[in-house]
C-alpha cells in the first residue's frame, strides 16, 4: 500500500482543510463538496485526511463493518453474537464515474432469493463505506439517479435495496466527500443542496508559496516514506485533536441568541427550505468543539455561514461565487452578534498553527 501524502503537509488550501476537518469532528455535518480546477489538492487532501480518522473497531467476518458495541439489528450478515472487536483503520473508498448501480448499492441474487428464500446479497461500496469516507471525483459528471441513491444513503445513514419484492437494508454511515471541476458541467441546485459544506479551491497566486508545493511534492515523490516521517508528529497532533473535538462535541452549547443569528442569516441569504439552517447549526456546533470552546459564538456562526451556504442561496447565473461578507457581518450585527469578543482564544486555523501547513498535489 502507498504511503499517502501528509495532511499537515498540503500548503495553504485552509478552508478545503477545514471543510474536511469538520466533516472528521461530525460527520452529522452532511460531507463536504470541493469546487475547483485541477491541481488545486482536492484529491491529495480527501486520500491524506483517511490516516486522521480515528481506528474502528468492527464485528469480524461482517462485511458491513458493524460496531460490535452496537451492531446493526438489521446487518444482512448478523445477527451478530456478543464478540471482542476487531481494530482496523478507517476507510477511504472512491466510486468510479462510471460505476453501475449495483455496484454502488449492492446486488440481490433473484434466482435464490425466489427459489431457496435465501437473501444472497453481494455488499456494494456503501456497504465498504461504512464508518468511513467516500469520496466521489467529479461528481457532477455522475448520473443524476446514482448521485440521488447516494445523496439519499448519506442522509438516512442506511442504504436500500429492492428487486422483485426482496428487500435488504444495511447501515452505511460515511463522511462523504465530492469533487468538481465547474468547467465541466454543474450539479443540479437540488443535489447541490444535499451537500452539508461546500469549498471553492484555486491554485495560489503567491510565488512563494507556490514554490513550497512544488518543493514539498518533490520531496515527496523522491521518498514518500521518509517524507512522511518527517510530518509524522504534526500529523499525531492532528489526530489527537480531531479526537479530542469529538469527545468535546457533545457538551458544546447552541444558544437560542446563536439560533437566532443562524435563522436570521439563512432568511437574508433566501435560501430554501430547512436544512441549511441545520447544516449551519452543525457546523457551528463543530467549530466550537474544533476551537476546544463548550460554547457556540458569533464568529462560529459567521465561518459555518461562509462553509454551508454559498451553494444554496439564490444567485444569478453570472453572480460571483461566494456569500457578500459585508451583508453577512451586518445580518449578525443586527441579531444580536458580539463577534470577537466571545473567544478569547481564537481557533489558529484548520492545522492547529503553525504556517497553514503544507504542500498540495
Amino acid at each position: 500500500m502507498s504511503t499517502p501524502y501528509p495532511f499537515t503537509a498540503i500548503v495553504g488550501q485552509d478552508d478545503l482543510r477545514l471543510g474536511l476537518l469538520l466533516n472528521a469532528v461530525s460527520p452529522a455535518v452532511g460531507g463536504v463538496l470541493v469546487r475547483g480546477e485541477k491541481g488545486t489538492a482536492k484529491s491529495t487532501a480527501v486520500r491524506a485526511l483517511a490516516a486522521l480518522m480515528p481506528e474502528v473497531s468492527v464485528v469480524p467476518g461482517c462485511r458491513f463493518s458493524c460496531d460490535p458495541a452496537s451492531p446493526d439489528p438489521a446487518c444482512p450478515d448478523g445477527p451478530h453474537a456478543d464478540a471482542a472487536g476487531v481494530p482496523r483503520p478507517a476507510r477511504t473508498v472512491e466510486l468510479p464515474v462510471g460505476a453501475s448501480e449495483d455496484r454502488l448499492v449492492g446486488a440481490l441474487d433473484i434466482e435464490r432469493a425466489l427459489s431457496e428464500g435465501v437473501k444472497a446479497f453481494e455488499p456494494g461500496l456503501l456497504a465498504d463505506a461504512h464508518r468511513g469516507i467516500l469520496y466521489v471525483d467529479e461528481v457532477n459528471l455522475l448520473h443524476d439517479h446514482l448521485v440521488d441513491l447516494l445523496l439519499d444513503a448519506a442522509a438516512m445513514g442506511a442504504s436500500y435495496v429492492e428487486r422483485e419484492g426482496v428487500s435488504v437494508r444495511h447501515a452505511a454511515r460515511f463522511l462523504l466527500v465530492g469533487t468538481m471541476n465547474p468547467e465541466e458541467g454543474e450539479l443540479r441546485p437540488q443535489l447541490l443542496d444535499r451537500f452539508g459544506l461546500t469549498v471553492e479551491v484555486s491554485a495560489s497566486r503567491d510565488t512563494d508559496e507556490r514554490v513550497e508545493v512544488v518543493r514539498r511534492r518533490l520531496a515527496y515523490d523522491d521518498d514518500p516514506e521518509g517524507f512522511a516521517a518527517r510530518w509524522a508528529e504534526e500529523e499525531g497532533a492532528l489526530r489527537e485533536r480531531i479526537a479530542a473535538a469529538r469527545a468535546l462535541l457533545p457538551r458544546v452549547v447552541l444558544g437560542d441568541g446563536v439560533l437566532r443569528q443562524i435563522a436570521a442569516t439563512c432568511a437574508a441569504f433566501e435560501v430554501d427550505g430547512m436544512r441549511a439552517d441545520i447544516v449551519m447549526a452543525r457546523t457551528a456546533t463543530a467549530l466550537a468543539a474544533w476551537a476546544g470552546r463548550e460554547e457556540v459564538t458569533a464568529d462560529d456562526v459567521r465561518q459555518a455561514a461562509l462553509l454551508a451556504l454559498p451553494h444554496r442561496r439564490r444567485r444569478n447565473p453570472f453572480d460571483a461565487p461566494g456569500l457578500d461578507e459585508d451583508k453577512l457581518d451586518q445580518t449578525l450585527d443586527e441579531a444580536g452578534g458580539d463577534r470577537g469578543q466571545d473567544d478569547d482564544d481564537p481557533d489558529p486555523g484548520p492545522d492547529g498553527g503553525g504556517d497553514g501547513g503544507g504542500g498540495g498535489g
